[in-house]
């Protein structure tokens, strides 16, 4: 982390771009904090670069640079709202990946004392939940969450024949041992379950079949901060499907 006792806005033009604005207390000083998210344009794309968390103290309108670990990707944007229940507000850093898989980017900070703390980072996330996703025999898909050691089952039945008939004899069982995969994270949203103004964070993540496209539903899983670390609210979690036209 650097510190800056000038204004970057007045460095010289094409140093830095401003893509994200947001206000609020994030260093626990009940005094206004201005935050910032600031990066290179790549030309003739919305791919942007060295992405840089920027706080200016709201006191001392100090200037603080946070480097982040992953800086680079596709609408860089801010959310602050406090996710530990300290009464100050958290930053939360979403940035999109693009491309087919649709994964995200994702950092939640403290900066209590003007000191950055990382509170959630994707990969981080990503290594937590391990999974194995195994077709059966009639027409079902099993999702296993090894880590909570949970079990989902999703029915296959009402795809349409011609995928089916690929997967599947006449008889329903599997023409041939097929596991499919859950993808890392692909989106992070702040959520005040209880409605008490501390925000929790939920998870989705794309459970996959034969190859990326082959979207079988997701995965939900709902975290809240348990004065370590971000955790699955008793170890819950769930999967969701798409639904089907309702047969007449």
């Amino acid at each position: 982390m650097y510190t800056y006792p000038y204004n970057f806005r007045q460095q010289p033009a094409g140093t830095s771009n401003i893509f994200a604005f947001a206000q609020g207390d994030v260093n626990g000083d009940y005094i206004q904090d201005q935050v910032y998210l600031v990066g290179q344009k790549t030309s003739d794309s919305p791919y942007i670069t060295d992405i840089t968390l920027i706080i200016q103290d709201g006191r001392s309108n100090l200037f603080y640079n946070v480097p982040l670990k992953t800086n680079m990707g596709y609408q860089p944007r801010l959310f602050l709202g406090d996710f530990t229940g300290d009464g100050t507000d958290d930053i939360l850093i979403s940035m999109d990946s693009g491309g087919s898989g649709g994964f995200g980017y994702y950092y939640l900070y403290s900066f209590v004392n003007n000191q950055p703390m990382v509170l959630f980072d994707y990969e981080t996330f990503d290594e937590t939940y391990k999974y194995v996703v195994n077709y059966q025999d009639q027409y079902k898909v099993e999702v296993i969450n090894q880590t909570l050691n949970l079990s989902f089952i999703i029915d296959l039945s009402n795809r349409d024949q011609e995928y089916l008939d690929g997967i599947y004899n006449q008889d329903g069982t599997l023409k041939a041992p097929l596991q499919g995969w859950v993808s890392g994270l692909n989106q992070l949203y702040p959520v005040d379950f209880d409605g008490d103004g501390v925000y929790d964070l939920y998870a989705l993540q794309r459970i996959v079949g034969q190859y990326n496209a082959d979207g079988l539903g997701l995965v939900q899983t709902p975290l809240s901060w348990d004065g370590q670390r971000f955790s699955s609210f008793f170890d819950n979690q769930y999967a969701a499907v798409l639904g089907t036209a309702a047969d007449s």
